[in-house]
């Protein structure tokens, strides 16, 4: 079903308490989100398109609003839409009188004839241009700021395309429900809002719950209106239905398991999961399947991920994780077929061990790179075959393509599963946290290099080591390098301010948003730090570091 498209209003005031929100309260017998309390809102009309409207719009047009809102044309429609819908259901009307402010409804000779505009347009006798020529008003289009974008998941009744609004409440206007789709309204703080939410008095719907979420840190309206008009991404937020313990929950883009529901739910039945189990097998599409390890740990979120390529026959295994015994075991349960490969990433010690017992086990061929000679690798892991970069494999109906992306571990491969795209990257790129760079193996100049090899590929998806499927590789290496040079700016700054410092000096500054877990950023710390003495911009003296 094709998403309709609708607009929503989210009307802010300050009063002595802090900021608070205008909602109304659905009749309980709506077809669409009945009993609930919402923002004003609704579908955007033909009429809200109509050519006469946009001359009576101050402060925005058709183009910069198709601008603000990504579309082609008819992006006007949308602020018409949200100005229309709040005046029929709250009575409240985003208009400017010929003084250039806030039409005042309160003056009693004003009171009653809006009050008839309101039902003529609702009843669609009238439109909003025959209000704003017969009043000399205009809109004030200028005034509602482009907040967010929500989009109705798939499987449901009702879909809409949503485009939600802000702006500050008309002061001379008092709001009124129409007694018919709105049956009551609240000015109430969102964190308020909320509380009620959770103690079961005030009914909401995920998204009045994520938009009030995402404005009750505000302390005012200013404050607000400020936020919603800086720049920044408008990502659209589509909810995703997935299973979990606690039974269905909804995603939202950014939670981790979001991306991979979608490819493996595109329907929104909620049959994904929204949770990794380990021991549990996981089918990724019809040539790749996975389980995870029972290892969940800080390092390795929930635990190590083992692949499986083909369906029956032959099957060939990627990292067969650490050795216990339980995932061998399931492992080879799960295959469903004779493990006839065995390829690995890279040795470090929550990846590589169960290669050698499982190679007892089934006679399976391994392949990868020698374990280099450092601590915290897996020396039993010893290599049939030994693959090199760009090297192209056949095996189990599949075709993959070696790279070597260094790092993390010099002896990391990635592996590029062309048919699907999808890259199987080990610790190269991991899901929710990043990597750690360990010297002397790890080295932060090659990992971004590596890093930058990757975006010269055709990538659709990342099977990371530890976590979900990853969609947008190309944003993800994107957002990694900007971590990475952003991290090493705060080194050469921090440097710079101390005038030379040492390492232990130099961690709580450049890490002063890292939590307690401070080994892995001491390691990756002086990876930087060695990367910019290489590069000649730092100089590691008696007591530390210094500018170079």
């Amino acid at each position: 079903m094709i998403a309709r498209p609708a607009a929503t209003l989210i009307l802010v005031r300050d009063v002595g308490s802090g900021m608070e929100v205008f909602m109304i309260r659905r009749t309980q017998s709506a077809v669409f989100m009945g009993g609930a309390h919402v923002f004003p809102g609704g579908g955007v009309d033909a009429t809200d398109a109509a050519e006469d409207l946009a001359a009576y719009c101050e402060g925005l047009d058709d183009i910069e609003a198709s601008r603000l809102l990504g579309v082609e044309r008819g992006g006007l429609a949308y602020w018409v839409a949200a100005v229309r819908e709040c005046f029929e259901e709250a009575g409240l009307l985003l208009a400017h009188d010929s003084g250039g402010n806030y039409v005042d409804l309160d003056q009693a000779q004003r009171t009653q004839v809006f009050a008839q505009w309101r039902e003529s347009v609702r009843a669609g006798h009238a439109s909003l241009a025959d209000l704003c020529r017969e009043q000399q008003l205009r809109l004030a289009a200028g005034r509602l700021v482009y907040y967010s974008h929500w989009i109705t998941q798939p499987g449901r009744p009702r879909r809409y395309d949503t485009r939600f609004f802000v702006a500050e409440a008309p002061a001379a206007q008092t709001p009124s429900h129409d007694n018919s789709e709105t049956v009551g309204h609240v000015w109430i703080r969102p964190a308020e809002a909320l509380e009620r939410h959770r103690r079961g008095e005030m009914q909401l719907v995920f998204p009045t719950i994520k938009t009030l979420e995402s404005i009750a840190g505000f302390d005012s309206a200013a404050a607000l209106m400020a936020f919603a008009r800086s720049p920044r991404k408008m990502p659209a937020m589509a909810p995703r239905s997935a299973s979990s313990r606690e039974g269905m929950k909804l995603l939202v883009p950014g939670d981790y398991a979001y991306a991979e529901v979608g490819r493996l739910d595109p329907e929104g039945k909620g049959t994904a999961s929204s949770e990794i189990t380990p021991g549990t097998a996981v089918r990724l599409s019809d040539r790749v399947r996975r389980i995870t390890a029972p290892n969940p740990g800080f390092m390795t979120g929930p635990g190590t991920n083992t692949y499986f390529l083909g369906a029956g026959g032959d099957i060939a295994v990627i990292d067969p994780g650490p050795a216990i015994d339980v995932h061998i075991e399931a492992v080879i349960k799960a295959a469903g077929g004779r493990i006839r490969w065995i390829l690995v990433t890279h040795t470090h010690l929550d990846h590589s061990p169960a290669a050698a017992l499982l190679k007892a086990r089934t006679g399976a061929e391994l392949l990868g790179m020698p374990p280099p000679p450092f601590e915290r690798q897996d020396r039993s892991f010893r290599p049939d075959r030994v693959l090199a970069h760009g090297e192209r494999l056949e095996l189990a109906g599949c075709a993959l393509r070696v790279i070597h992306a260094p790092g993390h571990a010099s002896n990391q491969l990635c592996y590029l599963l062309e048919e699907e795209k999808l890259l199987f990257t080990g610790d190269h790129v991991m899901q929710g946290s990043t990597v750690v760079i360990d010297p002397p193996d790890g080295d932060m100049r090659i990992y971004l290099d590596s890093l930058r090899q990757l975006q010269g590929e055709n990538l659709a998806w990342f099977a990371p080591g530890h976590g979900f499927l990853m969609d947008k590789p190309q944003e993800v290496l994107e957002r990694l390098l900007i971590h990475r040079l952003t991290r090493e700016n705060k080194v050469l700054s921090a440097v710079r301010a101390a005038g030379t410092a040492t390492l232990e000096q130099l961690l709580p500054v450049v890490y002063d948003d890292v939590s307690a877990r401070l080994y892995q950023a001491s390691r990756s710390l002086l990876a930087h730090l060695l990367k910019l003495k290489g590069e000649g911009r730092l100089q590691e003296a008696l007591g530390g570091w210094r500018p170079g």
